[in-house]
């Protein structure tokens, strides 16, 4: 093998062992530790259901090692035994159908869950066989003060909008600020645009000021109430196109100016109406009076001769 090839498959070589090194994919935050189930912390949920159906919420903030207990009065069949299964968002889940015996005239079902992320909270339903249920909403605290109403800005201008978690909740560890993507959620962060965006963030209360705003800002934006299990997402709307208020104006300044100008239009042609109705009774009082006239100065003529 002549010396060029050897050079030629040596800097190939070296090419190959460089590009081993390099890192394609877009770094995304780090991961908090994993807990071990069997050392997370443990928690109780127990609902009885004397109906058909109940609806318990559970809020939580950490990961948890969750016991779940359902227990049901029955109704008047009092079977001895019946069929018990346990759901994950509709979805049964395995190994979990049993036969549950009548005890103290109330039948009971149990299960512990292990609620570690994001992806385990959701619903979890208890069933007895048909006849009755107990859904279980497993969630972080849930941001109440939603904004329902536009915020609306000027280009070149500034916006601010704010979030902000109920003072009975829970307070976040932080918070997070989105901007809608088409279907997705795309984060901004601050540091990257510090003189388009600034984050303030103070206990259960977000801000975001947006600067030097262009028509592509105008959107939905979305506040995430960071807690250790899941974030919660609220959505609230920001700007309309900047010129949408300034048209909105003129259409209304263009609709009264037309109203009132047809209503001049309409009074003037009433006007004209009257006036030309007084002219000719005039005209015809004053011909009858000149007939009247003719007339006794003939009477008068004749008399005398």
């Amino acid at each position: 093998m002549s010396a060029s090839w050897k050079q030629l498959c040596l800097q190939i070589l070296l090419l190959l062992v460089s590009c081993r090194h390099i890192n394609t994919k877009t770094p995304g935050p780090t991961p908090p530790p994993l807990i071990p189930i069997d050392q997370l912390p443990t928690d109780v949920r127990s609902v009885a259901l004397k109906g058909e159906s109940h609806t318990e919420k559970v809020e939580l903030l950490n990961p948890v090692n969750l016991t779940l207990e359902c227990t049901w009065t029955g109704n008047q069949d009092r079977l001895a035994n019946i069929t018990g299964l346990w759901r994950k968002d509709g979805e049964e889940v395995k190994n979990s159908n049993q036969t549950v015996p009548m005890e103290n005239d109330q039948y009971n079902l149990k299960r512990v869950f292990s609620i570690v992320n994001e992806e385990d909270l959701g619903s979890y339903t208890c069933e007895f066989g048909s006849k009755a249920k107990i859904d279980f909403v497993l969630a972080a605290p849930q941001i109440g003060d939603v904004r329902d109403k536009p915020i609306v800005s000027y280009l070149g201008d500034f916006a601010v909008i704010t979030c902000k978690m109920e003072e009975t909740k829970p307070e976040p560890s932080t918070w997070y600020w989105y901007k809608a993507n088409g279907t997705d959620k795309e984060q901004i962060i601050a540091a990257e645009e510090p003189l388009r965006y600034e984050i303030k963030n103070q206990e259960r209360n977000t801000k975001l000021v947006v600067s030097s705003l262009v028509e592509a800002d105008a959107g939905l934006y979305f506040c995430g109430a960071v807690y250790a299990i899941s974030t919660s997402i609220s959505h609230v709307i920001s700007f309309y196109e900047p010129l949408k208020p300034f048209v909105v104006i003129v259409i209304a300044v263009i609709v009264l100016v037309t109203i009132i100008l047809l209503y001049e239009k309409s009074q003037s042609k009433k006007n004209s109406t009257a006036a030309e109705n007084g002219t000719t009774d005039q005209t015809n009082t004053l011909t009858q009076g000149e007939s009247n006239g003719h007339g006794e100065s003939s009477s008068m003529r004749q008399r005398k001769v």
